[in-house]
């Protein structure tokens, strides 16, 4: 058995939500919202649960999906089964040791991408892995969560990264430009390892890495190009580089200290990468990747956008209300988030069924058609 069939990644696709549902609950109780107990419970491990758990199963699925291989989908399930460990309240040991396998898993099947195809972006795609592993077993040795935040921002960082720089092969870099994006790549990863000994310095080479990142997908990357397009093609654009500014944003905090834990602006910092830069790519992507993964159509409509300026809109006042203090602020801003990807989520099971909708009517138009009786 070379592959999973659609119907079969679906489970490991629900894991994956039940870890993100369980992530955004655990992130209101964070805030003082009054959410389930068995969220409550887990509010201590948000983080893992929204990157570990939820990305990791997404994104590991996705590349399983790519390879073809049945052994690559061990990932996938892995890190969702994690996830919903840390919900049930399982030995914190079984979730990390789950999300140590995917992360292994999910390293060799990068490893054997890299070994058929040795080309810059599937060399950083494979950095991403390895920094998510890195995380998993900083995480289990530390049991600390914001010990190995910096290798999981890695992980989703040079992910995404590594997909815009294949990209990239389809327009003009200079040559020069491509040697900026792998000392910028280097430094992000000097800077996740030497914040394990000294967490300042560390965190603020992280975040200098971060800035120059976004510089450079603002300057280089194709969704500056596409966003002059139409349809489907501009939303992406616009997801793309909004989510870059946000990622600048997040590197000017940090530079000041706000990845430090304790630090006034850290909430402001960390989701102005996980929410500004990550999920406005997740928002861009889904509709590309989601059919891919689930083989469902999912048409282009306008209301791609709701949940986009939805998600920019109450993320700047949960940023501004981090960086100013105010945590009623911060905390409606918080509330309006979860509602904003809960919006996303909906247009998305709207867009299936109107793409279900389409195929139906295209399906009748041909079996109706004069040359369907020929």
């Amino acid at each position: 058995m070379n592959d999973l069939r659609p119907l079969a990644r679906l489970p490991i696709l629900v894991l994956g939500i039940l870890s993100l549902l369980g992530g955004v609950l655990s992130g209101l109780a964070r805030l003082g919202w009054e959410v389930p107990t068995i969220a409550a419970n887990a509010a201590g491990l948000h983080g893992a649960l929204m990157i570990s758990a939820f990305f990791g199963t997404v994104i590991s699925l996705e590349r399983a999906v790519a390879l073809g291989r049945a052994w690559a989908y061990l990932a996938p399930a892995a890190a969702g089964a994690g996830g919903v460990a840390l919900l049930g309240g399982a030995p914190l040991a079984v979730s990390q040791g789950l999300a140590l396998v995917a992360s292994a898993v999910m390293l060799a099947a990068n490893v054997q991408v890299v070994r058929r195809l040795l080309a810059p972006f599937t060399v950083v795609l494979a950095s991403g892995a390895l920094c998510w592993a890195v995380g998993n077993l900083v995480w289990l040795v530390s049991g600390a969560t914001s010990v190995a935040t910096p290798w999981w921002f890695a992980f989703l960082i040079l992910t995404i990264g590594g997909e815009r720089l294949e990209l990239s092969r389809f327009i003009p870099t200079p040559r020069a430009a491509q040697r900026v994006f792998f000392a910028i790549v280097g430094a992000l990863l000097a800077g996740a390892a030497l914040s394990l000994f000294d967490e300042r310095h560390g965190l603020a080479l992280f975040s200098v890495a971060l800035l120059s990142l976004a510089a450079w997908l603002l300057a280089f990357d194709i969704a500056s190009r596409n966003v002059h397009r139409d349809g489907l093609p501009r939303f992406i654009a616009l997801c793309l580089l909004t989510g870059y500014v946000w990622l600048g944003v997040a590197g000017i905090l940090g530079i000041g200290g706000g990845f430090e834990l304790g630090h006034l602006w850290r909430d402001s910092t960390l989701h102005a990468v996980g929410l500004g830069f990550v999920f406005s790519m997740v928002l861009g992507h889904a509709p590309i990747i989601f059919p891919a993964v689930a083989r469902v159509k999912i048409p282009y409509h306008i209301s791609f956008y709701l949940p986009l300026l939805a998600l920019h809109a109450t993320l700047l006042l949960r940023v501004l209300g981090g960086i100013g203090g105010d945590f009623s602020l911060r905390r409606i801003g918080g509330l309006a988030n979860a509602y904003a990807l809960l919006a996303f989520f909906a247009v998305l099971v709207i867009g299936v069924l109107r793409g279900k909708a389409a195929a139906r009517l295209d399906s009748r138009q041909c079996s109706t058609s004069p040359k369907a009786n020929l």
